[in-house]
């Protein structure tokens, strides 16, 4: 096999277990008693300090220049970060983690919203068919369709936490469109350090952290959600993404709420209903198209 293919082959084997890892996290913070800013919190400083161990561990040094040049986006899209993880988080609370993940991938549906307005470029017709497709699918998922308990008031405040969750996310690809010259790894760092310093000011400032005790298995599955689904699977989506044609990246990165909703079945038994599982495909086929548009560059 020629080295070109062996290449894109390990970038596709990276970006597929990227995608594993990222779909599991729903699962997994279901099992750690904490407050959802404590958690969001504790990923940020540990996914940071994976990430600074990696960067001394290939003798890299940060780019200086470029993170000062673009310190307020990265400041405020840190912030995002943060509080954009906390809110999924607490979603997952008060709804089954397929539907708050479906509700989360309105994100590039929000994305194409801005964009005229950000970027200048104009809203299709197929982007128009794409949001009222997204939006009738959120509909099945959040249960209004089918009454009683699909539709409780905390399965509603759970979707509701979920999209505003996705209007951060989108706010923050929307800024880092701002930081081309800012090396991956180097934005991403920077961005946990400043969602870690938010979130911890939020918690003094509420007094989350006070009488706070931490047992060792909620800390050993904390670990697992800084180092595995925030530093290791950033590593490998970054070491991937940049070998991969764009509309390959796009696919494959798909396949997130997909396990999710898999593994949510398999370990939590939260299965969707079948007019669910049909706004759950309405919501992702549409978040999908609307990034394969014709001379649309995906990012």
């Amino acid at each position: 096999m020629p080295a070109a293919d062996r290449l894109v082959h390990t970038a596709r084997a990276e970006l597929i277990a990227a995608m594993l890892i990222y779909g599991t996290i729903g699962v997994f913070t279901r099992f750690i008693p904490l407050p959802s800013t404590v958690i969001a919190m504790g990923r940020g400083v540990i996914g940071l300090a994976f990430l600074a161990a990696v960067l001394l561990a290939r003798r890299r040094k940060p780019d200086w220049a470029a993170l000062r040049r673009a310190l307020v986006p990265l400041c405020v899209s840190g912030a995002f970060l943060g509080l954009n993880w906390a809110l999924l988080f607490e979603a997952y609370r008060y709804t089954s983690v397929p539907r708050a993940t479906v509700c989360y991938y309105l994100a590039p549906l929000f994305v194409v919203l801005a964009a005229p307005v950000l970027f200048g470029e104009r809203i299709t017709k197929r982007s128009l068919l794409c949001l009222a497709a997204a939006l009738a699918g959120m509909v099945l998922v959040s249960g209004l369709t089918e009454g009683g308990a699909a539709a409780g008031a905390g399965t509603l405040r759970g979707v509701l936490l979920a999209v505003l969750s996705a209007v951060l996310y989108a706010a923050i690809v929307c800024l880092n469109k701002y930081l081309p010259e800012v090396p991956p790894i180097e934005r991403t760092a920077f961005q946990l350090l400043m969602s870690s310093a938010v979130l911890l000011v939020i918690l003094l400032c509420r007094g989350t952290l006070d009488g706070l005790t931490v047992s060792g298995r909620t800390l050993a599955l904390l670990g697992v959600v800084g180092v595995v689904h925030t530093g290791l699977a950033y590593v490998l989506y970054f070491s991937a993404i940049g070998r991969l044609r764009a509309q390959t990246a796009a696919m494959l990165s798909y396949l997130d709420p997909v396990f999710s909703i898999l593994l949510s079945a398999l370990i939590l038994r939260e299965r969707l209903t079948g007019s669910e599982l049909a706004g759950a495909a309405l919501v992702l086929g549409a978040a999908f198209l609307s990034q394969l548009q014709p001379g649309k560059k995906i990012r």
